[in-house]
């Protein structure tokens, strides 16, 4: 059951681009449908609250903008061909895609559990190989990449325009740059679009022998394949805009001479102790950690309480707190059913207040906070029998709109079957690959959330309960 979209037209959504340093009005390529890409996961290792953040963040935006009526089609990548998950399959002594295979898995459990809907689309590098070569083809054809030992690279200096993104000169990226042992490029600026294969490492064949894409080139392969020449947002993490999106942005407008993308949306990092929480660093809280001391609900409200574009620090009191004010929310929507009949202008004033922070680039803390006003009012108002049924049913709405309260609500909705039938297909690959362990762990990482799966002479069937 989906959310009910308020019956007027749609509203105009302004949000900061990073590109131009401004808060511009979104006005998407095709009326009333906005394509939107979101920067995954590396699949190398468990997810974190880093993760966590981006997927509530752009989750909620996304329910915010079908809400409002506008179509939105939303690809989210899944990297599982890239440098850390081959380190990784070294040091524990197994094949890279396995390793791939296992944290993809646990990251679309750690997602389904958050309560995250699934992506329209949710690509893999390694399903378009043929795609990302043609792409590289093409730019040598035009002259802005070379093959040089195998490898392909990119001439920075041929694009006009690198360093806006991230507001940079080409003489500060140039000291900063430099080339490393075993890359074969012309000039420090350069990065790879395709490299070589070398021993031990999953490869294609390709028009320069055997290797693999480079990390930049599969976001503009796979959103251009899904999205078109021109997204109307491309989000991510802010410390992907250097090199990644900035490398992103080069590469796709100087294959096609159009301009990427309308909006670039970054959100802020997630600290711990004031220092960014990072797999490299070891100082990451895993999601699956969160998720056994509070509830979805309770990390969507931690996360939604900040602005998106500020840094959050990592806090447990701050989680304390998000769980005692959705506890006074809780108590109202147990109440739903009372109230008295009509239409109440506090009811249409309420949404407008929430949309209205909401559509000047997604202020949830504000959205939020006019919410929690609301709800001590309605609190007190209920105490009297003086409160409308529909501010009771309008509140509830809009919790539901931004992904709170929503177990049992989209249980058996269309994506969560999609997303179901694909953790299935990848527990086959497990089994077909030998890897039973994995297959038994998938298994009974979905029993938990509610399906059941169950192997037969006809095949696999999945129950949902």
């Amino acid at each position: 059951m989906s959310v009910n979209r308020p019956e007027s037209k749609l509203r105009d959504v302004f949000l900061y681009n990073t590109l131009t340093r401004k808060i511009e009005k979104l006005v998407p390529t095709h009326p009333g449908e906005v394509r939107m890409y979101f920067c995954g996961p590396t699949v190398y290792d468990v997810a974190h609250m880093g993760h966590a953040r981006a997927e509530i963040v752009y989750d909620s935006f996304r329910r915010f903008l079908e809400y409002l009526g506008y179509r939105v089609i939303f690809v989210r990548n899944i990297t599982d061909v890239e440098d850390k998950i081959i380190n990784r399959a070294r040091e524990e002594n197994r094949p890279a895609s396995e390793v791939a295979l296992q944290y993809m898995v646990e990251y679309f459990m750690d997602t389904l559990r958050l309560g995250i809907r699934h992506p329209t689309f949710n690509p893999r590098v390694t399903d378009h190989i043929p795609d990302i070569i043609a792409f590289v083809e093409k730019l040598i054809e035009k002259g802005y990449a070379y093959e040089s030992g195998g490898d392909v690279y990119f001439s920075v200096r041929k694009y006009q325009g690198y360093g806006e993104l991230s507001s940079q000169s080409l003489d500060k990226i140039l000291a900063g740059a430099r080339i490393e042992p075993g890359e074969n490029k012309r000039d420090p600026l350069d990065f790879a679009l395709w490299k070589a294969a070398k021993p031990g490492e999953a490869s294609w064949e390709s028009p320069w022998g055997r290797g693999r894409p480079g990390w930049h080139i599969e976001c503009s392969v796979m959103a251009m394949k899904y999205l078109g020449e021109t997204l109307d947002i491309h989000s991510g993490g802010v410390e992907l805009v250097f090199p990644h999106h900035e490398n992103e942005r080069a590469q796709s407008e100087a294959l096609t001479g159009k301009r990427f993308v309308q909006i670039w949306m970054h959100h802020g990092l997630l600290n711990i102790k004031e220092e960014k929480m990072s797999k490299s660093l070891r100082n990451y809280v895993t999601i699956e950690e969160v998720l056994s001391r509070f509830d979805p609900d309770t990390l969507r409200f931690y996360v939604l309480s900040t602005h998106y574009r500020s840094p959050l620090e990592y806090s447990e009191q701050s989680l304390e707190a998000a769980k005692k004010g959705l506890d006074r929310v809780r108590r109202i929507l147990v109440r739903l059913g009372e109230g008295e009949e009509g239409e109440s202008r506090e009811a249409e004033e309420l949404e407008n207040k929430v949309l209205n922070h909401l559509c000047d680039d997604f202020n949830t803390p504000r959205a939020i906070a006019t919410l929690m006003d609301a709800a001590n009012m309605i609190l007190e108002d209920l105490n009297r029998s003086k409160v409308s049924k529909s501010l009771l049913n309008r509140f509830s709405r809009l919790w539901r709109m931004l992904g709170f309260f929503q177990e049992g609500v989209e249980r058996a909705t269309e994506r969560e079957k999609r997303l179901t039938e694909i953790l299935v297909r990848l527990r086959e690959e497990a089994r077909a690959s030998g890897d039973y362990r994995l297959a038994d762990r998938i298994r009974e990482d979905l029993r938990k959330t509610g399906i059941l799966v169950e192997d037969s002479k006809e095949g696999t069937i999945t129950y949902i309960f």
